[in-house]
C-alpha cells in the first residue's frame, strides 16, 4: 500500500513538472504583455462586451500567443541548446520532446483561433491567425537566419494583441488600433538590438545573424538611437486623431524624451564599443517604457 501511495506521489509530481514545461514552452512572460497590451485594447474600445465575454477572449488571444511561442521553441530547438539565454528550454533539457512541442503548438493554435472566433467575430480570429501564421512561418522559419531584419519585420506578430482587443469589442478596424500596432511595431528593435548588444556571444554562437554580429556594435548602436526617436512621432499620433488627451501626451513625450537621452547615452560611448550596464539599462527601461504607455492609455480614458 505504501509503493502504491509513492507511485501516486511520483506520477502527480511527474505529471505536474510536465505540465510546467508545457506552460515554459508558451513563454509566460510574453503571454503576459499579450495580456495586458490585448486588454488595453479592448477596454479602450468604444464597444463594450460582458466582462465574462471579454476574460474568455483575451484567453483564447493569450493561448495563440503561447502556441505560436511553442511552436517557435519547436523550431530553434537546435538553436536553444547553443545559447545560455534559452538553454534551459524543456526541448533542450529533454522534458518535453520536438514532436510532442509541435502538435501542442498546432493543437493550442487550432484551438485559440476557432474559439475566438465563437466567442467574439472572424475579424479578430482571422487577425489572430494572422499573428500566429506570421510569427512562426515569416519571423521564426524565414527570416531570423537569414537577415538582422528579422527583429523589424518579425515585430509585427507581437504588435498585433491591442489590435485584436479592440476588433474583439468593436469588430471594425480604425486609426486607434492602427496606433497601438505602430507604437509596438517601432518600440521592438531598439528594445531587441540592446538585448542582442550584451548577448552577442550568444547569437553568434548560434550563427542567428542579429544586428551586432552582421553590422557590428556601432552601427546597432546608431540603430538603437533612431529607433528611439521614431518613437516620437509615434507616441504623438493618437493625441493629433483625438484618442488620447493632455495627460497621456505630457507623459507619454516625458518617457519617450527620457528613453531618447538613454539610448544616446550608450550610442555616444566609444566607437564600436559598449558598455554593458547602459546595453542593460536602455533594454530594462524599454519594457518598463511600454508598459507605462499602454497604462496611460487606459487611464486616459477612464479621466477623459
Amino acid at each position: 500500500m505504501t509503493t502504491n501511495i509513492l507511485n501516486k506521489k511520483t506520477l502527480s509530481l511527474n505529471l505536474l513538472s510536465y505540465l510546467k514545461s508545457l506552460l515554459q514552452l508558451m513563454k509566460p512572460r510574453v503571454m503576459s504583455l499579450v495580456i495586458f497590451t490585448c486588454a488595453v485594447g479592448l477596454l479602450t474600445s468604444p464597444n463594450k462586451i460582458p466582462l465574462l465575454q471579454s476574460i474568455i477572449c483575451i484567453f483564447f488571444v493569450t493561448v495563440g500567443a503561447g502556441a505560436a511561442g511553442a511552436l517557435n521553441m519547436w523550431y530553434e530547438a537546435d538553436l536553444d541548446k547553443l545559447m545560455t539565454r534559452t538553454c534551459l528550454r524543456p526541448i533542450p533539457t529533454g522534458k518535453v520532446s520536438k514532436d510532442q512541442a509541435l502538435i501542442f503548438g498546432t493543437v493550442l493554435s487550432i484551438v485559440s483561433v476557432i474559439g475566438l472566433y465563437y466567442f467574439s467575430n472572424f475579424l479578430s480570429a482571422l487577425l489572430l491567425f494572422i499573428t500566429i501564421s506570421f510569427y512562426v512561418f515569416v519571423y521564426t522559419i524565414w527570416l531570423k537566419r537569414k537577415t538582422p531584419q528579422n527583429i523589424v519585420i518579425g515585430g509585427a506578430s507581437g504588435a498585433l494583441p491591442p489590435v485584436i482587443g479592440w476588433t474583439i469589442a468593436s469588430n471594425s478596424l480604425g486609426l486607434e488600433p492602427i496606433t497601438f500596432f505602430l507604437i509596438i511595431f517601432y518600440w521592438t528593435p531598439s528594445h531587441f538590438w540592446a538585448l542582442s548588444l550584451y548577448k552577442a556571444k550568444d547569437y553568434a554562437k548560434a550563427k542567428i545573424p542579429m544586428l551586432p554580429i552582421t553590422n557590428g556594435v556601432e552601427a546597432t548602436k546608431k540603430k538603437i538611437f533612431v529607433y528611439s526617436i521614431f518613437m516620437l512621432p509615434v507616441v504623438i499620433i493618437p493625441y493629433v486623431i483625438g484618442f488620447s488627451g493632455n495627460l497621456y501626451i505630457f507623459i507619454s513625450l516625458s518617457l519617450t524624451l527620457y528613453y531618447n537621452y538613454i539610448c544616446y547615452d550608450l550610442y555616444k560611448y566609444k566607437k564600436n564599443k559598449f558598455q554593458l550596464n547602459k546595453a542593460k539599462k536602455v533594454f530594462s527601461y524599454s519594457i518598463f517604457y511600454l508598459f507605462l504607455l499602454f497604462v496611460l492609455f487606459l487611464v486616459d480614458q477612464i479621466i477623459k
